[in-house]
């Protein structure tokens, strides 16, 4: 059975535009990295599709040279897309400079020395390859999240891509006589466009696969986050304490609970409406997350109720931990919301390895009730 290359890179041109038209259908309605990936996906569509038009051109002509031009803009463009879809997906700040980088070198020095054919294979070729090494060892690199076997995926597809890309700059830049043209039919261009095929579907696989991990974590911290103000939510606190308290019963450490209720809420929202009783509730997370020390843990409870659990605190350390959160809210609050924002609490400190948390809770709400009998704004309990 005879297989020409021309054939083989037509399929991957068509498989590639199948997949930029389909990822959006299955994907359905994505998050950033997954926008990402489509556009890179897409852009290197083009850029096959651009590539392959070149061929039909007269060679050396400026059709052949702007389609050439910019099909390597996009190819190269496409992978520095994708670049910044693998870093967000492994739970990394988005940048993918050096493949950016590349990119614009790639398309400028092709474009500049596109006469000399040697000198444009190889070049290209190069930094393709170069290109692909990066987004390897930043797949390699540990993600900052929990990812499935969807990177080692694109790790084998990217190597498998490197080698060929790198086989063919080389046969091109030094033995241009083997390698006269684009279709040439020399067996590293058959290869080359063997793996093309295989590496598509692979690289289609590993995306959705990404996508549904970054779906799944998502969902996971929906279900234990709070929509309003980003804290915990009371199961997932309650959850994270009871695993925290035995740990500190192990350890000997102290540990106190602070539970925390905002004062005259219901007159605020009466009286500013529930607008403003939103944005304070933001507000005081906002005020719980920026005094919280490494380890402590709090959550929205209900309503306007807010619960603190703080590890490795004894009473003075659960009572700074007030005095930071007032001072906080003096200092912030006013100025953002125009009005004053205060609270009463109570205390529960842990009395016994046989206390609980439920036991602890019902110790602090105690207090608060009491801090709210004797006119809010104070903290009680210990």
């Amino acid at each position: 059975m005879h297989i020409d290359v021309s054939t083989l890179l037509i399929a991957m041109t068509l498989n590639m535009l199948t997949m930029a038209v389909a990822l959006p259908y299955f994907m359905g309605q994505v998050n950033r990295p997954a926008r990402w990936a489509q556009a890179g996906i897409v852009l290197q569509t083009v850029g096959w599709v651009l590539l392959l038009l070149s061929n039909v051109c007269a060679p050396g002509g400026w059709a052949d040279r702007v389609l050439s031009t910019l099909s390597m803009a996009c190819i190269a463009g496409g992978m520095a897309f994708n670049a910044v879809a693998f870093d967000l997906w492994c739970g990394r700040r988005a940048t993918a400079r050096a493949p950016a980088v590349i990119a614009v070198l790639l398309t400028l020095g092709y474009g500049a020395g596109f006469s000399n054919y040697a000198f444009r294979v190889g070049w290209a070729n190069g930094l393709l390859t170069v290109q692909m090494a990066l987004l390897v060892a930043a797949l390699c690199r540990r993600p900052r999240v929990p990812v499935g076997r969807w990177r080692w995926l694109l790790v084998i597809s990217l190597l498998a891509q490197m080698v060929v890309t790198a086989w063919r700059g080389v046969l091109g830049a030094f033995y241009t006589a083997d390698f006269p043209h684009f279709f040439a039919p020399h067996v590293v261009n058959l290869v080359f466009a063997l793996v093309a095929n295989v590496t598509v579907v692979l690289s289609l696989a590993a995306i959705l696969l990404a996508h549904r991990d970054e779906a799944a974590r998502e969902l996971e911290r929906l279900a234990t986050v709070d929509g309003l103000t980003a804290a915990l939510n009371r199961r997932a606190w309650l959850a994270q304490a009871g695993i925290d308290l035995a740990a500190g019963v192990r350890q000997r450490r102290p540990m106190g609970v602070l539970m925390l209720d905002l004062d005259h809420f219901k007159q605020l929202n009466d009286t500013r409406g529930h607008a403003a009783g939103d944005l304070a509730l933001q507000r005081f997370a906002a005020a719980l997350r920026s005094v919280s020390r490494a380890g402590d843990v709090f959550c929205r409870y209900g309503g306007e109720e807010f619960c603190v659990l703080l590890n490795s605190a004894d009473l003075a350390a659960v009572q700074a931990y007030d005095r930071r959160l007032r001072g906080w809210l003096a200092e912030h609050v006013i100025p953002a919301l125009d009005f004053d924002l205060s609270y009463s609490a109570g205390i529960a400190m842990r009395l016994s390895d046989a206390d609980t948390i439920e036991a602890m809770l019902r110790r602090a709400d105690t207090a608060l009730y009491l801090a709210k009998a004797r006119g809010r704004g104070c903290t009680l309990g210990g």
